[in-house]
C-alpha cells in the first residue's frame, strides 16, 4: 500500500530550535518538505484543509490532511483550540497558530509520526498557560477528538469518550465541557449517516 511505503521511507527529522525552553522540534513545515518528494515519486498529492468549529463556547480549528494516492484517498482530522487571549497578536494570527498546530497533528496522524516523546512549542508557548502535566493531558485530548472523529456507531462513541474521561484523570473537569460538546456533534453526525 502506497500510505505504508510513504511511512516507512519519510524522514521529518526534528530541524527546529526552542532556545527558551532547550530543546528541538519539527514544525508542519517540516513535515511537508519531508513529505514531497516521497508524493511526486509515488505519483500522489497531499491536501491540507481548515474548517473552524464553535464548540462549547470556544472556537476550534479542524485541520484534515488527504492523501490522493492512485489506490484512493485517505484523510485524517486533528483539532486545535483557539487560544482565549494571546498578547501581541491579532485575531487571525491565533487562527493561524492554531491551524497550524492542527495541521502538524493530522500530518503526524496520517504519516505515523510520533511525537510523543518531544515537546512541543506550540502547547509549549500558549497563551493558555496549562499547569506542568496540562501538555501531556492536551496531546490526550487531541488524540481522542481524532477517535471521536472516527467512531461509527454510539457504542463506540460512548467508549471512546469513557476513556477519554479516565486517562486526562485530574485535568478531566478542564475538557469537560469540550468532550460534552464533542460528543454531542459526533453523535447527531452518527445519526445522520445511518439515516441515509
Amino acid at each position: 500500500m502506497i500510505l505504508q511505503e510513504i511511512q516507512a521511507a519519510l524522514k521529518a527529522p526534528k530541524n527546529q530550535y526552542n532556545k527558551f525552553g532547550g530543546y528541538k522540534y519539527r514544525s508542519c513545515e517540516d513535515i511537508l518538505e519531508a513529505v514531497k518528494p516521497l508524493l511526486t515519486q509515488k505519483g500522489c498529492a497531499l491536501t491540507l484543509t481548515d474548517e473552524v468549529l464553535p464548540v462549547g463556547g470556544r472556537v476550534y480549528v479542524k485541520a484534515t490532511a488527504t492523501l490522493k494516492t492512485p489506490e484512493g484517498d485517505v484523510s485524517v482530522c486533528a483539532y486545535a483550540r483557539e487560544a482565549e487571549e494571546r498578547k501581541g497578536m491579532d485575531p487571525a494570527q491565533v487562527t493561524g497558530a492554531a491551524s497550524s498546530y492542527a495541521r502538524k497533528y493530522a500530518l503526524n496522524g496520517l504519516f505515523a509520526i510520533d511525537d510523543a516523546d518531544s515537546k512541543d512549542p506550540d502547547t509549549q508557548d500558549n497563551a493558555l498557560r496549562e499547569p506542568a502535566s496540562a501538555p501531556q493531558a492536551l496531546k490526550i485530548w487531541s488524540d481522542h477528538v481524532i477517535r471521536i472523529n472516527q467512531a461509527q456507531t454510539e457504542e463506540e462513541l460512548r467508549k471512546t469518550c469513557g476513556e477519554i474521561k479516565r486517562e486526562l484523570g485530574a485535568n478531566y473537569e478542564r475538557y469537560q465541557a469540550d468532550l460534552q460538546a464533542h460528543y454531542k456533534r459526533r453523535s447527531a453526525e452518527i445519526k445522520q449517516e445511518l439515516a441515509q
